[in-house]
């Protein structure tokens, strides 16, 4: 069966497109050998990401089950997971790494 999106670690609360996806389309999202089913509420272009569940504002964005960012604002299920809702925390100068 084709998919139309893959998660990459079991983990992970978004999911990346591996086709330009439409709203309204109830995607197939693969991890692994298993399937689930997310309708979109948005459209996902090609190589985007899009929310598996409801994401709050504040929560880290993960994916290849490491953090990858933080939500700006609430992403709900279906919703292109993009810069206009998150925040990367990679590659910022301006933001010192945390000492454990």
């Amino acid at each position: 069966m084709a998919v139309d999106a893959i998660i990459l670690h079991p983990t992970d609360n978004v999911a990346t497109a591996v086709q330009d996806l439409q709203s309204g389309q109830k995607a197939t999202v693969r991890l692994g050998r298993d399937l689930q089913y997310i309708e979109l509420a948005e459209n996902i272009p090609y190589g985007h990401k899009f929310s598996l569940r409801s994401i709050s504002q504040g929560e880290n964005i993960l994916k290849y089950g490491e953090v990858i960012g933080r939500a700006t604002r609430v992403i709900a299920a279906g919703c292109h997971a993009h810069v206009q809702n998150i925040e990367s925390l990679r590659g910022r100068g301006d933001l010192q790494k945390e000492e454990n």
